[in-house]
């Protein structure tokens, strides 16, 4: 059985707009290394239609990119995508799927199926399996900036305080800390 690692961009007072993070090559390049370390993505409609407008034009090369963009966008293509939608049932970007039905049920099955591991990097979907009990670790990319606005982390709650381990800690040249965190169980 594989884990669930919920990945993103955070600033430090917790907005995770993605336009407040530093998109540079060494971010890049650790997203795309988290991406080759799991064995599929899972995003919540809402992340899946914010990527499926951009990233395929960049592997496709319809859209100028920089070499560690480039590499993540082909690789993110080859990648299996999960989506969990409610109101959507077409995914038609390339190895795109939908988790339907139960959500604890569709996301423990896909866990199950995927020896590799599951990244998931939808904030809002972060929360709903949290809540669920679904998540096992944490990367999250916590950049040098305070945003003054949201959407934040975990806006919506969560039934109780999660308690982590701290597996790594690693400062990035633009002042970015990738932190990687375990569930205490």
């Amino acid at each position: 059985m594989g884990i669930l690692t919920f990945s993103l961009n955070v600033t430090l007072d917790g907005c995770v707009d993605h336009q407040e993070g530093i998109a540079d090559d060494e971010t890049h390049a650790h997203f795309t290394r988290l991406m080759d370390e799991s064995g599929a993505m899972l995003w919540g409609r809402v992340t899946y239609e914010m990527m499926e407008v951009f990233w395929p034009a960049v592997a496709r090369g319809d859209e100028e990119a920089p070499p560690a963009m480039r590499e993540w966008a082909e690789k993110l293509e080859a990648k299996p995508k999960y989506v969990v939608s409610s109101t959507r049932t077409d995914f038609p970007w390339t190895n795109s799927h939908h988790v339907a039905g139960d959500l604890r049920e569709g996301v423990q099955k896909l866990k199950d199926a995927t020896p590799d591991g599951v990244l998931l990097g939808s904030g809002l979907l972060a929360t709903e399996l949290d809540r669920l009990d679904l998540i096992d670790e944490y990367q999250l990319l916590v950049h040098p900036r305070i945003a003054g606005h949201g959407p934040t982390l975990y806006q919506r709650g969560l039934p109780g305080t999660r308690r982590l381990e701290l597996i790594s800690a690693s400062p990035f040249r633009n002042g970015a800390v990738a932190m990687h965190y375990r569930r205490a169980r």
